[in-house]
């Protein structure tokens, strides 16, 4: 159950949110500026002037080139709805039941904003239509002129206005963001370190502890998508480069290593349940130094010296725990194989590390 307080403070940090707050005066000044201006525009009527600060609304997004692609797809939208309502307009003219014309073109246009390909102009098309219908009057080819030129000109505002003044770059929430993955995924697998030391390892444990890795990497993902939207035809993105590109490494690394530590817990869980995880102490010892150097490395990615000395310290544990179950004897052999299995993943999160390591760097 959600509680009160957590969702009005979660609300509170929405509402305050810096980047959301900047969108909000964009807007509002887009909108002023849009509407004062609007009666100058050459095709368009004076008494339409209100169209353009809607047109500010549809194309506010936050980032410049979502608000330039937003706003074609809302003109292409309106388009295709006012030729939609003029047709209306013509079927009563031939004298098409008024109520018979309308239906016909809200059912055309809601079948036109099927097409993916009109984005945020799909909901547009019936809306237009309507529009045309009931509100043109008589002077039919005017209302629909001034309608589309007003909102275009509402769109060219508010996306010269989010490039203008501070064109959002998200580089460093993404990078945040990046850091909270990772420290998320060092502390699972300490956590399952700490496991694998005790006597009895409880499986629930294990899996709990990769619980909230698929959703951060969702968050995460989406966060860094962003970002890279944010740097398109942002003249503040040129400085940024390298951050860009370092976000973008170390999300496929953080990636690769979080499917490769959730493919260990797997493993080890399944021994769990098993009743069998480790028949030997010394290779249970050598397993937990392992995933715990592997944590170490984890929370050293950041491309130092100290990161490349303890990638080899990860190296070396992860030597020492095959070599430990080289030495194993009997044992039913898919429990064998399940432990081999587990060292396997461990070397792949090492090799996930070498882009921030001395291993690759350049």
């Amino acid at each position: 159950m959600i509680q009160p307080t957590s969702s009005v403070a979660s609300w509170w940090r929405q509402l305050t949110d810096r980047a959301r707050l900047l969108l909000a005066g964009k807007a509002a000044l887009a909108a002023a500026i849009a509407w004062v201006s609007a009666p100058y525009v050459p095709f368009a009527d004076e008494q339409y002037s209100y169209y353009a600060p809607l047109g500010v609304l549809v194309t506010m997004y936050p980032t410049v080139a979502a608000s330039a692609k937003s706003g074609v797809q809302a003109i292409l939208g309106l388009a295709l709805g006012i030729a939609l309502g003029v047709s209306g307009v013509t079927l009563v003219l031939w004298g098409v039941p008024a109520v018979i014309a309308m239906a016909l073109i809200i059912g055309v246009g809601v079948a036109l904003g099927g097409v993916r390909a009109l984005g945020a102009g799909r909901e547009w098309v019936a809306v237009a239509a309507l529009f045309v219908m009931l509100l043109s009057g008589r002077d039919v080819d005017g209302y629909s002129l001034s309608y589309l030129i007003t909102m275009a000109w509402g769109v060219l505002v508010g996306v010269v206005v989010n490039l203008v003044i501070v064109p959002p770059l998200y580089l460093k929430r993404a990078d945040a963001q990046l850091s909270v993955l990772r420290d998320a995924l060092r502390g699972a697998l300490v956590e399952v370190a700490d496991e694998i030391e005790q006597r009895s390892v409880d499986a629930a444990v294990l899996v709990a502890s990769a619980e909230p890795l698929s959703g951060l990497l969702r968050e995460v993902d989406s966060e860094v998508r962003s970002a890279q939207e944010s740097s398109r035809a942002n003249p503040r993105a040129r400085r940024h480069r390298g951050e860009q590109r370092s976000n973008d490494r170390r999300l496929r690394s953080l990636e690769r290593m979080a499917f490769h530590a959730q493919n260990l817990i797997d493993v080890l869980a399944r021994l769990a349940e098993s009743g069998v995880v480790f028949t030997d102490a010394d290779t249970r010892r050598y397993c937990a130094a392992s995933v715990r150097s592997c944590a170490d490395l984890i929370a050293s990615f950041d491309g130092t010296e100290a990161a490349e000395e303890q990638r080899q310290t990860a190296e070396q544990m992860l030597t020492e725990y095959l070599d430990a179950l080289g030495r194993e004897e009997g044992g039913h052999i898919t429990y064998r194989s399940d432990r081999w299995t587990a060292g396997l993943s461990l070397r792949r999160i090492i090799d996930a590390s070498m882009p921030f390591s001395g291993a690759e760097q350049t």
